[in-house]
């Protein structure tokens, strides 16, 4: 069974760059129901004791598991994504900063190169910082895959770009609210432990 994941800040903790009544409804409607709705699936099959990634990397595999994987993979950005945003104000640790450095040329083009691919993708989805073996590179999916499935990526940081994630604060100014959260809500601390990682 898989459980909701408590948020690592209140609703109203991101104010002004995303509201309190956007987060209400983002986490207790729109992840809630990617929960429940995997818990429901799960009941059909036998992957019930498995682990999120577990029942992920399974579905992900099988085609009659579209519906699960759909599910279960909606669950793990959006967990994932409540991690990559802080209301705390950051520096940006050396070691990840000499990367950024060496594969972007400065922090700037980052965060414009963030933004951008956030305006280029089509409909719904994510935009993803990752660790591809030993350069960062961005890159985005689609609906709700994730690069959870694809061997040696390792997601450092990500951005929702679902209209449920900003339509209530931004309309229909996609470009305002990645703006936003890139300048001010990217939790690098976040990316760094999962750099360690690889």
């Amino acid at each position: 069974m898989i459980h909701l994941q408590a948020l690592p800040y209140t609703f109203k903790d991101l104010t002004p760059f995303i509201s309190e009544r956007t987060m209400y409804f983002h986490y207790e409607k729109h992840y809630a129901g990617y929960v429940n709705t995997t818990n429901n699936l799960l009941k059909e099959t036998d992957l019930q004791d498995k682990t999120l990634e577990q029942i992920i990397l399974t579905a992900a595999s099988d085609d009659i598991y579209t519906t699960l994987f759909n599910n279960a993979a909606q669950v793990w950005n959006h967990e994932f994504f409540w991690r990559s945003l802080t209301p705390q104000l950051q520096t940006i640790p050396a070691s990840l900063s000499a990367r950024i450095d060496k594969d972007f040329g400065s922090l700037t083009q980052l965060q414009d190169t963030l933004i951008k691919k956030g305006l280029a993708q089509f409909g719904s989805g994510w935009v993803w910082l990752v660790a591809d073996k030993q350069n960062l590179r961005i890159m985005t999916t689609s609906n709700a895959q994730t690069p959870l499935t694809t061997p040696n990526l390792k997601p450092l940081l990500c951005l929702d770009v679902w209209e449920h994630a900003y339509y209530l604060d931004y309309q229909n100014l996609r470009k305002d609210y990645l703006t936003q959260i890139v300048q001010h809500c990217l939790n690098w601390e976040f990316a760094v432990q999962n750099l360690t990682k690889c």
